[in-house]
């Protein structure tokens, strides 16, 4: 088993642990009866994060640098042959990703190219089952797959038109003017996008790999540039040892991919270097010098450079030839990638588990905290009873109505903020309403087709951003007003009452925003000013707004789904003391009126009492060590996984 496949299931075994931790605080949460849809909610959209997280791994390169081979060497040596087609030429004709939905059969599903021509994304598309063809995939079959992913390869032939009204032919490049054939027509893909789902076992726990085509559709396929590219949690970009780097190739670099964490280069081929006629020292300088000067041509380190042979790794595997596999440098690799990659995506997906973890924490202590806390007032009352004539009974009992009295009033002034609350929240959705952004990318697209050839496109463009962000913005403001009214009344009922209330839960747009500008920075740095403005790229300038506006809406979408659920718990601690308070001052106007001369009732009862505080604390401490082995399940690293494996 390679590293970097290990150290992946190790990452995955800790997911199963954090997310077995949170059906045990579940059992303890219900065991103790405080599992209210509000906590409910919250351990839900926890394990959501967990089994929703997944592990993007892109490969980019120039046609024929080994992309494929590279995978096969990675990933599937372990069907003893190769799954990928790959050979010389292109093989990879259109973006490709390997995942696993257990809801669908083993398939390949492929995205035609003439939806290049409709205004949506393919972002968009993967929600039209009606616009993709499947193929079936037979697991069982070596052969059969194989056959079944050489559909991703497959061309078609297109007039000129038709292929620049796809956005795949540029008037300006004369290497597709070389590519016109004498019937006028030039070969294309014959899909736009593919999506394998394979039951491997590392897709089955989350892996996505993405198989890109060669650096000319870099720029020219939004979904690639927009989505899968950015958001991928390591880029492996594979250059050529024969090659080196190449003018394309340091541009692609320095505009869609660049150094940071989870970038390496991988220096491919490198078996071309090996010469017989030379001795290892000698072989061993000259990779050594292609490798700096590989480095040298995309501004890194040489140490992000890795010297592989995909081929021969893939032959090491299959034949078990150890020897083979360590000079072909597939093990270093996988080494990086397994040292810098899954800890990295570890902390992600601790990050996003944190304001879960810090709601179930706030929850459990209002109302455990609830609970002691009247108890102990309970008992405070009863033992003052002791040896007390009927006057003070009577008189205690007045002071628990004038408590209820009080306590009642406050409830008035809750609903009060219960109306302003709902009115607030109304004037958040708003601005956040899905109808106002598609409104405004309808809007846009008018504004394009009125534009073309003008600035007015970009300028169209940079309002959209403009607006999308200002929404995001107000939404933002409103949020500072239910959180600032929030935090005075839990103030004041903590005063008036003496409930103990942590400061209401806090919830940031910055993110969101952040997604938007992140967009518009790669839609700016593809669409310079300075650019001319030609028919095909009027045509990839509005693919690239459908592949925006897309990315927008999810955006939108996930922050009206993460704030209405804020919305929803960011009360509960106040409402859920509140319930408690009034049901425990009804406990105790009751205790109190059933105690009349009758001593011995009232030491049965001072017991009960005692007996109930032990069994709340025993619930507290049964409830702070499921959260504790929560808390442990997620900060763990996966140094004793790799241990024990």
């Amino acid at each position: 088993m390679n590293s970097l496949v290990q150290s992946f299931q190790q990452y995955s075994g800790w997911r199963s642990s954090v997310s077995q931790a949170l059906v045990q605080y579940r059992a303890a949460a219900s065991a103790a009866g405080l599992l209210d849809p509000a906590l409910a909610r919250r351990l839900d959209l926890a394990n959501a994060r967990l089994s929703e997280d997944k592990l993007v791994v892109a490969f980019v390169a120039e046609f024929s640098r080994g992309k494929s081979e590279l995978i096969n060497a990675i990933f599937f040596a372990g069907y003893g042959r190769r799954i990928l087609p790959s050979s010389a030429g292109r093989t990879t004709m259109c973006p490709t990703e390997l995942m696993y939905d257990e809801t669908l059969p083993p398939s390949i599903r492929l995205l035609p190219i003439e939806t290049r021509a409709q205004p949506e994304s393919t972002s968009d598309l993967r929600a039209r089952p009606e616009a993709w063809e499947v193929a079936p995939l037979d697991i069982a079959s070596s052969d059969g797959m194989l056959e079944a992913f050489r559909q991703v390869s497959t061309t078609k032939r297109v007039s000129v038109e038709d292929a620049r009204r796809y956005g795949l032919y540029r008037d300006d490049d004369p290497d597709m003017a070389q590519a016109v054939g004498a019937d006028g027509m030039v070969d294309i893909s014959r899909w736009r996008h593919a999506i394998v789902n394979f039951p491997h076992p590392l897709l089955r726990q989350g892996l996505v790999i993405v198989d890109t085509p060669g650096l000319n559709a870099i720029g020219t396929e939004p979904e690639l540039t927009l989505n899968l590219i950015p958001g991928a949690d390591a880029v492996l970009f594979v250059v050529g040892a024969d090659t080196g780097v190449t003018r394309s190739d340091a541009e692609v670099w320095r505009q869609h991919v660049g150094a940071g964490p989870g970038r390496l280069v991988v220096m491919n081929k490198v078996d071309s270097l090996w010469d017989e006629l030379r001795t290892p020292e000698q072989v061993g300088q000259q990779i050594a010098s292609q490798l700096h000067s590989v480095a040298q041509g995309l501004s890194v380190r040489p140490a992000q450079v890795f010297p592989v042979s995909a081929k021969k790794g893939l032959v090491a595997r299959i034949n078990d030839d150890p020897a083979l596999l360590a000079r072909s440098g597939i093990p270093a690799l996988e080494a990086a990638l397994s040292s810098e990659l899954i800890p990295a995506r570890q902390e992600i997906a601790r990050s996003r588990m944190q304001p879960d973890l810090a709601a179930i924490r706030e929850l459990r202590e209002a109302l455990l905290g609830g609970r002691i806390r009247s108890i102990r007032e309970q008992l405070m009352d009863l033992k003052s009873l002791r040896g007390k004539n009927q006057n003070i009974v009577h008189h205690m009992m007045a002071r628990i109505d004038l408590e209820r009295g009080e306590f009642d009033q406050s409830l008035v002034k809750l609903h009060g903020t219960r109306a302003v609350f709902s009115r607030l929240s109304a004037e958040v959705f708003q601005h956040l309403g899905m109808e106002v952004i598609k409104g405004e990318i309808v809007a846009v697209r008018e504004a394009m087709d009125r534009s073309i050839f003008s600035a007015g496109m970009r300028d169209a463009v940079r309002n959209f951003f403009d607006i999308a962000t200002g929404n995001l913005t107000a939404a933002a403001e409103k949020i500072d007003e239910i959180s600032n009214m929030m935090l005075v009344m839990y103030r004041r009922f903590s005063a008036e009452h003496g409930m103990v209330l942590a400061a209401p839960m806090a919830f940031s747009m910055q993110a969101y925003v952040g997604q938007i500008r992140a967009a518009e920075a790669i839609y700016q740095k593809q669409f310079s000013p300075t650019a001319m403005l030609t028919t095909s790229q009027v045509v990839l300038m509005q693919q690239f707004f459908d592949s925006i506006a897309s990315r927008v809406k999810h955006t939108y979408l996930l922050a009206n789904r993460d704030l209405e659920a804020w919305l929803k718990v960011v009360m509960t601690p106040l409402e859920a003391q509140m319930r408690e308070h009034r049901k425990q001052l009804k406990q105790r106007r009751l205790s109190v009126a059933r105690i009349h001369a009758a001593s011995d009732d009232l030491e049965e009862k001072i017991q009960a009492l005692d007996v109930m505080q032990q069994q709340v604390q025993q619930q507290v401490r049964s409830l702070e060590a499921a959260e504790h082995a929560l808390e442990l399940a997620i900060a763990s690293d996966l140094a004793p996984l790799r241990n024990a494996a």
